[in-house]
């Protein structure tokens, strides 16, 4: 038996953890299936409590299998400021002559784009993401650390700003469980493989992959 990712609270007796995939329903907020998030007090209102800023077109992209704990905190790019000028005051958002004599300057400013998490990313508590990062596969944000750039897939980064600490697997090791992909595996796949996917070796992970068809060449 495997969890039903269309239920909200996989752990009927922990209402704390909700599967994020659905709850959310912004148009620019997407989340691979199996990514749960972790709050004691606000687990239901991740997106507004947890995705901020997400004024303008800009997307926060989350793939599978990402465990997210408390606090863990996106910042969008509606929280920049222009900083071409003397001032950084936004006046533009007060409206009246205000807007009419600045829209274009907010409008015209540059972002860093999609906020992208690829899958099997743990996120300690009070994480906080900055705008138009990418966290690649695998990776692990240590408790309290702010992510200003990319990370790399298997890394694991923590501070402020985050710096990383080690990579979890060698080069090698990396790119055999990128190939291997484990997190896009049918379920019953994964399911008859948990135990190994959670104590195996990057090869143990590829030789099923292998086994399967399902290795990227």
């Amino acid at each position: 038996m495997t969890p039903d990712p269309t239920v909200l609270h996989p752990l009927p007796e922990h209402h704390r953890v909700v599967l994020l995939k659905p709850l959310v329903d912004s148009p620019t907020i997407s989340v691979g299936e199996y990514t749960y998030y972790d709050d004691p007090e606000h687990a239901t209102e991740f997106q507004t409590r947890n995705v901020l800023y997400g004024y303008g077109a800009e997307k926060l992209v989350i793939g599978r299998f990402c465990a997210l704990a408390t606090g863990t905190r996106f910042i969008m790019a509606g929280a920049n400021h222009l900083t071409t000028g003397v001032s950084t005051f936004p006046f533009t958002i007060f409206g009246g002559t205000w807007a009419e004599d600045t829209l274009d300057l907010l409008t015209g400013m540059e972002t860093r784009g999609d906020t992208v998490v690829g899958n099997d990313v743990w996120f300690g508590y009070n994480t906080i993401v900055m705008p138009g990062v990418r966290i690649g596969d695998g990776a692990i944000i240590a408790t309290g650390a702010v992510v200003t750039s990319d990370v790399p897939p298997y890394t694991v980064v923590g501070g402020n700003p985050a710096r990383p600490v080690k990579q979890r697997y060698p080069d090698e090791g990396v790119d055999l469980l990128l190939r291997a992909a484990w997190w896009d595996w049918p379920i019953e796949l994964v399911t008859a493989n948990v135990r190994t996917i959670m104590s195996g070796t990057p090869s143990d992970i590829a030789t099923i992959a292998q086994e399967h068809g399902l290795y990227r060449l």
